[in-house]
């Protein structure tokens, strides 16, 4: 699935248009970058349309600025040169604010904010989400993103391995060549229900580090293009009054994901 999720992306450029309102062809034209490789928050499907949470806050917030928005896929790890090079004019991909970022970009306000969880086999001897219980053992991240870093930061005694998407520690988790791995809980509670996650169980959520973590993930845009970023902004605290956030959330969470 991973393999042909690509190659649909590269043959396609991955590009989907919104028309958010029959008013909007005359608004303002808007690219966003996601990832397409982040079930359930972005994900691209094999007959090339994407689905997930960070979509549809995107086309909601697009129809709230009346704007005209298209939608490219591209792998993390090249997202932010990417965005830099102006492939695309936000990106909306379940991207944490971190102060590392911020030398990069800039950032709207938070539209969610889940904490960092492990995941083991269920066979697993590890029994704590802990650094004591990860020492000595081989912990799967996707690489660039603030779970590594806080693997980095807070499991030294662990081997970590990163990967490109998440796609690929789940397949080595299923097949043993890993112990662990970290990521977002919501991300791996999905991921759990699913027939591929039915070789492991959720250890439990970690203490959050604000230095890491940051506050929430939000939306990136050029640095400078306040214009944009306030844009978005006030359409993230619309979305919020009126009633459709609360409406795209509970289509995929029983619970809150903006967080406290």
């Amino acid at each position: 699935m991973r393999i042909s999720r690509r190659m649909v992306a590269a043959a396609s450029a991955a590009v989907f248009v919104l028309m958010a309102s029959s008013a909007m062809a005359e608004g303002e034209k808007v690219v966003i970058g996601t990832e397409g490789a982040y079930p359930p928050f972005n994900n691209l499907e094999a007959d090339g349309s994407l689905t997930g949470f960070d979509i549809d806050i995107a086309k909601a917030l697009c129809a709230e600025m009346k704007a005209e928005c298209t939608f490219v896929t591209q792998d993390w790890e090249g997202i932010i040169p990417a965005l830099i090079a102006k492939k695309f004019d936000a990106i909306i991909a379940s991207m944490s604010i971190t102060e590392e970022r911020k030398q990069k970009v800039d950032f709207t306000h938070k539209y969610y904010n889940t904490p960092p969880a492990i995941v083991v086999p269920k066979d697993s001897p590890i029994t704590e989400a802990t650094e004591a219980a990860l020492e000595g053992k081989i912990l799967g991240a996707q690489a660039s993103t603030t779970h590594s870093n806080y693997a980095e930061a807070h499991m030294k005694g662990a081997e970590l391995k990163l990967y490109p998407t998440a796609d690929e520690y789940k397949l080595d988790i299923a097949n043993g060549r890993v112990d662990a791995v970290i990521d977002d809980v919501v991300v791996l509670s999905e991921w759990l229900k699913s027939d591929d996650g039915a070789c492991c169980k959720l250890l439990g959520t970690l203490p959050v580090d604000p230095a890491i973590n940051g506050e929430g993930a939000g939306i990136a845009v050029r640095k400078g293009d306040n214009a944009l970023r306030e844009k978005f902004n006030k359409a993230i605290e619309a979305i919020r009054a009126n009633g459709k956030y609360k409406e795209i959330n509970e289509k995929y969470f029983p619970f809150d994901v903006y967080g406290s």
